[in-house]
């Protein structure tokens, strides 16, 4: 059974450009999709469409079997929705915040309290757990802000870059209680600009650029997709810029991310190694430059991700 079915979606705020152009894709129950893309891909938008928020301009989207234009409140009622912006009451306790949200949701008193008392645990609020939410530090927030949606048990969870202001070990404290729900049944709808967590996390993923979605499929099948590429990474010691032009203009099929500075490498995927390096070396003689960092690697996701979205930014 499907938890998310999206055809032929479409979406513009203007009437003349769509930010969502005909995307199509669906999410199976208890999987875990992420959703991937650049600023201004779209990403955004699409989430507000399945969450009920705004109406598509074309198309259809079911979520949980039932049409977002007809059954708005009922979806509501049976998903969770943790968005980048803050939500929480500043002048109430962080217990009480989870209070009085757990309330908001309907369940009953004494399970609210028990619930508290296991997220407060499990996410090592404890030791603030009477401390006004204006007053506790911006990771604490946001551990605030997961925890609280994650009060009620959700049928399909909306992840929108859940783990931005965490430290290393709260992230991964949060991606792996994740993977336990999914374990339980719960549908993840995940987007992040965190491609390890991407890898990490989900069963699938999307990647969706300038509003059209170019790949939909597991992790595994992306990279060997891509298995014939490979990723260069390169840092020279004066003017990198014109190392990216050479690049752009001489690497047949290369994807090039541009780096004006010294302190980063430039990034190159190409399933031409042996010509792109032949390029490389020949600049470095040419221009007298010397070599600081080279680094050749096997395509990951992230690597998998700057391809399509590079191979597609002009169009």
């Amino acid at each position: 059974m499907n938890s998310i079915e999206v055809s032929n979606l479409r979406v513009s705020y203007d009437g003349k450009k769509y930010v969502v152009d005909d995307i199509n894709f669906n999410v199976k129950e208890g999987e875990i999709f992420g959703f991937l893309g650049p600023n201004g891909a779209g990403k955004t938008t699409t989430i507000r469409v399945l969450t009920t928020l705004i109406k598509p301009t074309h198309g259809v989207v079911n979520i949980l079997g039932m049409d977002v234009t007809k059954k708005g409140l009922e979806i509501r009622k049976r998903i969770g929705v943790i968005l980048q912006q803050p939500s929480y009451e500043w002048n109430l306790s962080v217990e009480n915040n989870m209070f009085i949200y757990g309330t908001l949701w309907n369940i009953p008193r004494s399970e609210v309290k028990k619930k508290i008392e296991e997220m407060m645990a499990k996410f090592d609020l404890n030791d603030i757990k009477k401390v006004m939410a204006a007053d506790i530090s911006i990771g604490q927030r946001r551990r605030l802000q997961l925890v609280r949606e994650l009060m009620h048990d959700s049928e399909l969870l909306f992840l929108d870059e859940p783990t931005i202001g965490l430290d290393p070990i709260a992230r991964k404290s949060i991606l792996t209680y994740f993977k336990s729900l999914a374990k339980n049944g719960t549908t993840i709808f995940f987007t992040t600009h965190n491609l390890e967590e991407a890898d990490f996390l989900c069963d699938r993923v999307g990647i969706i650029n300038r509003g059209k979605l170019y790949a939909v499929d597991s992790i595994e099948n992306l990279k060997s997709s891509y298995e014939g590429e490979r990723t260069i990474e390169v840092m020279v010691n004066k003017d990198p810029k014109k190392l990216v032009e050479r690049l752009k203009k001489d690497a047949d099929g290369a994807v090039v991310e541009e780096s004006v500075d010294l302190d980063h490498p430039i990034k190159i995927v190409t399933n031409k190694l042996p010509e792109t390096m032949e390029i490389i070396n020949n600049y470095i003689k040419e221009e007298a430059t010397s070599l600081i960092w080279l680094n050749i690697k096997k395509t990951e996701l992230e690597d998998v991700f700057f391809k399509v979205v590079g191979d597609h930014h002009n169009e």
